[in-house]
């Protein structure tokens, strides 16, 4: 685990861009998503670049666009901001279309590098878990909280999952792959 001043200064950067901030649809901080992709990415031999881009992977997209981004520059460097711009679907506000955002993430994902697609994979990853046990929980009420319902949401699980099969094979996609597949089987059987 990384402990350098420069990681806790990460971790406390974080914690003040999403104080305010909650998972959707819940009382969870949105911090817990922020640790819980850092761990994830740790877990699979992450750099310290690549944790602290873990932490701030969603500060741009969040939290204030390009001043936050070149504060992440400032603070922490340009390979650090690189992983957490290659992870971001916008920085504009307002943001573009649903839909347009996430295939222009798809397009560029592929030739995306290493550590983007180690925060992307971790990202997804957590949150295909997450939304497995919401969707048990919640049930189809749980697509309303997501701008591209329920069709557009596994659309694009289903799709990162298979970009990132090629860009970065092994244990962390095969485990991406899992939870998209357990969410997709999930969701398909009030079908039944």
């Amino acid at each position: 685990m990384p402990s350098t001043a420069r990681f806790c200064e990460a971790l406390e950067y974080a914690v003040q861009l999403h104080e305010r901030q909650y998972r959707k649809g819940s009382d969870t901080p949105y911090i817990a998503h922020l640790l819980s992709v850092t761990a994830i990415v740790l877990e699979h031999g992450a750099s310290e670049d690549e944790a602290i881009a873990a932490l701030l992977h969603d500060a741009v997209e969040d939290q204030g666009g390009a001043p936050v981004r070149e504060e992440i520059r400032r603070r922490f460097g340009p390979a650090v901001t690189a992983i957490v711009e290659g992870c971001s679907d916008s920085e504009t506000i307002p943001k573009p279309p649903w839909r347009e955002r996430k295939e222009e993430f798809l397009a560029q994902l592929p030739a995306a590098g290493r550590s983007v697609h180690l925060v992307s994979a971790a990202d997804k990853l957590h949150n295909a878990r997450a939304l497995v046990d919401d969707y048990r929980e919640h049930g189809e009420s749980l697509w309303d909280r997501f701008s591209g319902g329920r069709a557009g949401t596994l659309w694009y699980y289903r799709a990162v999952a298979d970009a990132l099969a090629s860009a970065l094979p092994g244990p962390l996609v095969q485990k991406l792959e899992s939870a998209v597949s357990e969410l997709e089987r999930v969701a398909s059987a009030r079908d039944i």
